[in-house]
């Protein structure tokens, strides 16, 4: 059968005028993959069906298939389905409605950030996107939401996350919207939402959100919704301010300098001057392929190389994520390079995850966020404590006790670094976030790499080299992650998980061919168990699937997937597999 006729009899099965009943990214993942194995001649056929999801986005006005919910990262939803222009501007309307509590709700304050509706307008909101397609659509309506509302809106276009939270500094804005769903598959979109204090909200304000937004949704009407018309393009509009975000980013990152030792520029010019090193960044596709280059300040080098930073909503068919799996190809340019000292990085869609190579050894968030926090504590003379996720790698503790330093450890989520930011010089999570003392409290993946980049170059070591060192001095450390399906979730879950409790300090939990004695229990997010050795593994339940989310950590290499093993040992024991 001809290509032709193969999409015609595709698309025959396409209800017309009721994209309800269409599964869009169905075909769109059908296609792609052809595409890697036919060629560009797919791509037409590709960009109809995005036409098709286009009207979809700019015409449904329905309510969205799942219920709006705004959790640790924000609301995020399929695209067309739940996230599209009308679904987006009821959100953004509930977010007005917070503002205007200000002024007779005092306790919103804090959270907030502002005293006053007006000064919330005055300030006004940082407003962007990442590479998702439809982003700039649903970007003009949440501008023209904001704008119908009087609040001033910063324009940033698309961007990524840390760079938006440093703009929200910068400009003194009273709080950011950014269109993304971070690392989830091309058929997903988002929205999330940061105060004045540019970090991810608070869950007095989420829930605040959520909870006006369906209500709003429920009565189908908004005053501040045009649904006579499609939002104008926010960049044919004359009553925004759009802006450079990216240079708001220099300008936080330099001005701060003294607090975490980072000379941004002084760190470029040793990229340009020194040709022993080879940077090699994989955008795969996502917003930071607009930033790298400048990050670089436009340098020509061979010595920095860029993979897949052309622009494509479809992440050329692969999950967008920071895995090992992605971080091939950027292990296979680095083998293939001469110079002595390798760095390599691969960054999610909205820039908020990194993970690192040498090209020999994969450096986790585990151990690189320990890594940064050793080289700000001993080698740029930066003192104290050290903040990571309870779900995260206790290498970094083992090095706050060398160095008499505190460990903030709270529960998995970026925002519940909040208690100490400005005091940690290093704040961590497992799923390959990082921020420092002196950037912004949001995960932000170029920060991350300005960090790798001046450890190398002023240690003379590639990264597996560091960690070598590390590891010989406190001690080695071998993490891992899992997760598994289970029949149930929410309240029926969280009561199974309770059961966990008979497996306190004392017992016994067989592992590999021992049985380890439990030491210590933290139960702060789920149960984690650390045993007299020093290895641990952790049981949490997913809070938005029927899905029970596993961590662990050995001190040998073998130990990881003994304790994995254990792990699903127990939930079967309490009978949830």
């Amino acid at each position: 059968m001809a290509i032709s006729d193969e999409v015609q009899a595709i698309f025959s099965h396409l209800e017309k005028n009721d994209h309800s009943k269409n599964n869009y990214f169905q075909i769109i993942n059908q296609f792609v993959q052809r595409r890697k194995k036919e060629g560009d001649v797919w791509q037409k056929h590709i960009d109809a069906v995005y036409a098709m999801l286009l009207d979809e986005i700019r015409s449904n006005a329905l309510v969205p298939q799942t219920t709006v919910k705004f959790g640790t990262s924000g609301w995020r939803g399929l695209l067309g389905k739940d996230i599209f222009v009308r679904s987006i501007s009821f959100v953004t309307a509930a977010i007005v409605e917070l503002y205007t509590a200000v002024d007779h709700e005092p306790a919103l304050i804090p959270f907030l950030g502002v005293s006053s509706l007006d000064e919330a307008k005055r300030r006004g909101c940082v407003v962007g996107f990442d590479n998702r397609f439809g982003g700039e659509v649903l970007a003009s309506a949440v501008i023209d939401v904001l704008v119908r509302a009087g609040f001033a809106v910063h324009y940033a276009g698309e961007s990524t996350t840390g760079v938006l939270s440093a703009a929200v500094l910068e400009l003194g804005a009273a709080f950011s919207v950014n269109l993304t769903p971070s690392h989830n598959p091309l058929e997903y979109g988002g929205y999330k939402f940061n105060a004045a204090d540019a970090g991810p909200a608070a869950s007095e304000l989420t829930g605040r959100i959520t909870s006006a937004a369906r209500k709003i949704i429920d009565d189908g009407a908004s005053a501040l919704v045009s649904l006579q018309k499609t939002p104008p393009s926010a960049s044919e509009r004359q009553d925004i301010m759009p802006f450079d975000s990216l240079a708001a980013w220099k300008s936080m990152v330099r001005k701060n300098v003294s607090l975490h030792g980072l000379d941004y520029d002084e760190i470029i010019r040793n990229f340009d001057d020194n040709s022993e090193i080879v940077v090699v960044v994989d955008s795969v596709h996502g917003a930071s392929r607009l930033h790298i280059s400048q990050l670089f300040n436009q340098s020509r080098s061979d010595r920095l190389v860029h993979l897949r930073g052309q622009a494509d909503v479809t992440f050329g068919g692969v999950a967008p994520e920071p895995s090992s799996v992605n971080m091939q190809g950027v292990v296979e340019k680095l083998r293939g390079r001469p110079e002595r000292l390798r760095l390599g990085a691969i960054i999610d869609p909205d820039g908020d995850r990194i993970r690192f190579t040498d090209g020999s050894v994969e450096i986790s968030m585990n151990q690189f966020g320990a890594m940064g926090y050793h080289f700000l504590h001993e080698i740029k003379g930066k003192k104290g404590m050290v903040a990571k996720t309870v779900a995260t790698s206790n290498l970094a503790n083992a090095l706050a006790r060398a160095f008499g330093e505190e460990v903030f450890e709270p529960r998995v989520g970026f925002k519940e670094f909040k208690p100490v930011i400005g005091k940690a010089l290093v704040c961590f999570e497992e799923s390959d976030g990082i921020s420092i003392i002196g950037h912004t409290p949001e995960k932000d993946a170029y920060i991350g790499l300005l960090l790798a980049l001046d450890m190398v170059m002023t240690t003379g070591k590639n990264l597996g080299e560091y960690l070598q060192d590390m590891e010989k001095r406190y001690g080695a450390y071998y993490p891992d992650r899992d997760g598994i399906q289970v029949g149930v979730q929410g309240d029926e879950l969280t009561k199974a998980l309770f059961r966990l409790k008979k497996f306190g300090i004392g017992a016994g939990i067989v592992v590999g061919t021992e049985e380890k004695i439990i030491r210590e229990v933290i139960d702060i997010d789920g149960r984690k168990m650390i045993f007299e050795d020093g290895s641990w593994l952790m049981i949490r339940p997913s809070g938005t699937e029927p899905k029970v989310r596993f961590y662990v950590e050995s001190r040998t290499p073998v130990g990881a997937q003994n304790l994995v093993d254990a792990a699903k040992a127990m939930l079967a024991d309490l009978g949830l597999l």
